[in-house]
């Protein structure tokens, strides 16, 4: 199985590399059309700012591509709220592929939300064998509302989508590669089951 790790320079590479390869599996890093095109799975990185991620998306024709991808695609943090319509986080148009738009946490909370958080009403493969109210990593200040792709939500002053899936398309705002075994379970699922 080829797995291919987006690499555009906006990624936590390392780690989710480091994940894979503990669950029996090599992965490529990869900044080109043609070899993230042939891969079996896709995994879309992201940590830092909305705005200056999709420039280096927008500079590298990577836009263009990620919605194309026919095979399972997984985006993590920041890469699955570029998959969201747009973000408040530098009022940025994001790729589109989930049709719901990023907002920031109000002030009522502290953020970023940094830490160990519960998810619940999981919906999809990628959660088989995770119990509802398993604990996993999350790191953010922007999250997407509850809608109709939600297949997972998290609580933090509100209840938001912890994970959203459209198609081909998956999506975590958690951490699954620092989310312990809960996380490494989530990733098998995605490598094996989806």
């Amino acid at each position: 199985m080829k797995i291919v790790i987006i690499n555009y320079g906006a990624g936590n590479i390392q780690s989710i590399k480091f994940a894979i390869k503990r669950l029996g599996y090599d992965a490529v890093l990869s900044s080109d059309a043609e070899e993230i095109k042939a891969a079996d799975k896709v995994i879309f990185p992201g940590v830092g700012e909305a705005s200056s991620a999709m420039k280096m998306l927008l500079n590298s024709g990577l836009d263009k591509i990620i919605p194309t991808l026919k095979q399972p695609v997984l985006g993590i943090c920041l890469g699955m709220q570029l998959m969201c319509h747009s973000s408040e986080e530098g009022n940025t148009e994001g790729l589109g592929i989930f049709d719901v738009d990023v907002v920031k946490f109000n002030n009522e909370v502290k953020v970023p939300q940094i830490g160990w958080n519960q998810i619940a009403n999981l919906k999809s493969d990628l959660f088989n064998g995770i119990a509802d109210k398993e604990h996993i990593y999350l790191v953010h200040s922007f999250y997407a509302p509850l809608c109709k792709e939600t297949i997972a939500e998290s609580e933090y002053g509100l209840k938001y989508s912890a994970a959203l899936a459209k198609d081909n398309f998956y999506g975590t705002q958690f951490h699954p590669e620092k989310s312990s075994d809960v996380g490494e379970k989530i990733l098998g699922n995605f490598l094996k089951n989806i």
